[in-house]
């Protein structure tokens, strides 16, 4: 099932600005992602286990998307004791910087089995006018 990207662009200013310039390190996990073109769509892909799509925030704002949420820990107990532990848990975000070529306000984004797929349609480049040509006539 498809899900319109929601566009909060005043939210996200506000989210931005709270955040403190001076740390360049993030309290957030940070998502991993592959981003390419169609001849057609821009894509975002990431393998998200543990999530559902209504509890991700897709924005964008300017010329730069963001995907936020959070994984919950499904074991969560205040005894355990872990030998390993390489699964993140806990909030996760990533920006990823759009072209220009691309209608964010048809964007969707949907997710099969824990993969997130966000299409963008690429905007259609009008064909360069060609120029008229002109030649000159004699006139007699």
């Amino acid at each position: 099932m498809a899900k319109k990207l929601k566009l909060k662009t005043e939210e996200v200013k506000e989210e931005m600005a709270a955040e403190d310039p001076n740390n360049i390190f993030s309290q957030d996990g940070e998502l991993v992602v592959d981003v390419f073109e169609t001849n057609s769509h821009f894509m975002v892909l990431s393998a998200i286990a543990g999530v559902q799509i209504k509890d991700l925030d897709i924005s964008v704002e300017k010329e730069m998307m963001i995907i936020r949420g959070q994984r919950q820990d499904p074991h969560e107990h205040p005894e355990k004791k872990y030998f390993y532990q390489e699964c993140y848990w806990g909030p996760f975000s990533r920006k990823i910087v759009l072209p220009e070529n691309i209608d964010t306000d048809s964007a969707e984004a949907s997710m099969d089995k824990g993969v997130l797929l966000i299409k963008i349609p690429k905007i259609a480049e009008s064909a360069p006018e060609s120029p008229i040509k002109k030649s000159e006539t004699q006139e007699s």
